[in-house]
């Protein structure tokens, strides 16, 4: 049953013939996809029940093996030198490097049988429903043919109303500002229109641990945040909603007034892009002189136990940062672990693997993930707020030098809270954790199941930026066993 966005006319109940022709001739187009197209979204069980989500997505594709799909009785070449530890759901044995995680498991659904062809960094393709992964549209950050992502998409479909919180924030800043080459593609809202754009964190504070990086080029030490930061360190939600002392509401509104007049006098036409202009720069006002959202962004209300427990290092306190958020009425929040400075960092271990997952990456996943779950679960907003463990991509089986390579063929994502089932493994992989054999997935059906627990029709069609209609998702099914 296909629906248009915005008509509630339905095919069975006498569409236009014009509707039926639109929504004909996109299908057309679909069909040419190599990727099996979804049926029609059947109304299954835990439709709606995620008010809020958290995404988090630890940038660059972690290795699944020393992650959640570890293979003890493989080769030392495979399996390498990280031990396994049972967690607390049956059949899900871990790394030895998240002890707390292991913890919670009995609160998670692990995918295990993700795939898909290609070896390139694909946020694009894991947040979106671009149909296929394509290093253009990974590797620019903005195109005519990029898809909405997924936290634009719950903004535009929900209609939620703005309560002095924005609905769809990115934090700790936008992707790849802080990388030294090539940035990638930036999540945004593609043709739904600038009205739900992500709303891009800030971030200010000093980083505690130095590190040196060879991963491109000369040795570089590098003083990299997400191992570690002072307490005092601050988000902010652009634009920057920490006014400098010297800035009074009288002298902001002062500005904004010169700005106004500005504006009034330099406009020519009443075009859509100016419309989407004045609604983003109310808004950008509205931020700043929200006392609302100041509250929501003060980490120092939090009790410094707490605050330690998520980790003081920059995902740690993202991770807080986005229950807070939520907490405050924001519907979608994502916290993105971020390459900083040189190439192949964060979870792209092409080089220094080892050290790297042991040292920083897993000690600093485990206690914010496991201290997200337990927290929204003691503050009863578990049963509401469903997360997200995104990620493009595994790791090579086989080790490469001293790191792994980047492998489409087979990874692992979590999904937690909201109508997710506690404690389930979907999928398997073979003994070297090199191909799906059991219930292979796509990204599409995460999106898909995502889209389902928001109380949305994954297969909604919606108009583009020439009021065209298209698939929300044109290939992906939710899947059935994730569902409480």
């Amino acid at each position: 049953m296909i629906r248009i966005l915005g008509s509630p006319k339905r095919l069975c109940d006498g569409i236009t013939r014009r509707d039926w022709l639109m929504a004909s001739s996109l299908s057309l187009g679909i069909s040419a996809n190599p990727l099996k197209a979804a049926a029609p979204a059947v109304r299954q069980r835990g439709f709606g029940a995620a008010r809020n989500v958290i995404l988090l997505y630890p940038f660059g594709g972690p290795s699944h093996i020393d992650t959640f799909d570890t293979k003890p009785d493989a080769p030392t070449e495979i399996r390498g030198s990280f031990k396994t530890i049972q967690s607390r759901l049956p059949g899900c044995n871990i790394s030895e490097y998240l002890p707390l995680t292991a913890g919670i498991m009995d609160r998670v659904t692990v995918l295990r049988s993700l795939t898909h062809p290609w070896n390139f960094h694909g946020m694009q393709w894991a947040t979106t429903g671009l149909p296929a992964g394509s290093i253009p549209h990974e590797e620019t950050q903005f195109r005519p043919d990029h898809w909405p992502f997924v936290g634009s998409v719950v903004h535009r479909l929900s209609q939620h109303k703005q309560s002095g919180i924005p609905n769809n924030v990115m934090l700790p800043w936008m992707l790849s500002k802080n990388r030294t080459k090539i940035p990638y593609a930036r999540p945004h809202a593609a043709w739904l229109g600038s009205a739900y754009e992500p709303v891009w964190g800030e971030f200010a504070g000093e980083a505690t641990r130095e590190v040196v990086r060879t991963s491109d080029g000369p040795a570089e030490s590098v003083r990299d945040p997400y191992l570690g930061i002072t307490p005092s360190g601050r988000f902010s939600i652009a634009p920057n909603t920490e006014l400098p002392s010297e800035m009074t509401l009288d002298r902001l509104n002062g500005r904004k007034s010169l700005l106004e007049q500005f504006d009034a006098n330099s406009r020519r036409a009443e075009t859509r892009l100016a419309r989407n202009h004045e609604a983003n720069q109310a808004h950008g006002f509205g931020l700043l002189q929200s006392p609302r959202v100041r509250a929501a962004l003060d980490l120092g209300r939090e009790p410094d136990r707490l605050r330690n427990a998520y980790g003081m290092t920059l995902f740690g306190q993202g991770c807080l940062q986005a229950r807070r958020l939520v907490e405050s009425g924001c519907q979608f929040v994502t916290v993105i672990w971020d390459e900083f400075k040189q190439l192949n960092t964060g979870w792209d271990t092409h080089v220094d693997h080892v050290n790297r997952m042991k040292n920083e990456l897993l000690p600093g996943f485990d206690s914010a993930f496991s201290s997200l779950v337990i927290d929204l679960e003691d503050r009863g907003m578990l049963a509401d707020t469903l997360v997200l463990v995104l990620c493009e991509m595994g790791r090579t089986p086989r080790m490469e030098g001293n790191g792994r390579g980047h492998w489409g063929r087979a990874y692992t994502n979590l999904m937690a809270g909201a109508g997710v089932a506690s404690g389930r493994v979907i999928g398997k992989t073979d003994k070297i954790g090199a191909e799906v054999i059991d219930r292979p997935l796509s990204a599409k059906d995460v999106l898909a199941t995502t889209y389902h627990l928001c109380g949305f029709d994954p297969h909604t069609m919606l108009p583009d930026s020439q009021n065209r209609p298209v698939a929300l998702l044109p290939y992906g099914e939710v899947i059935k066993e994730v569902l409480a």
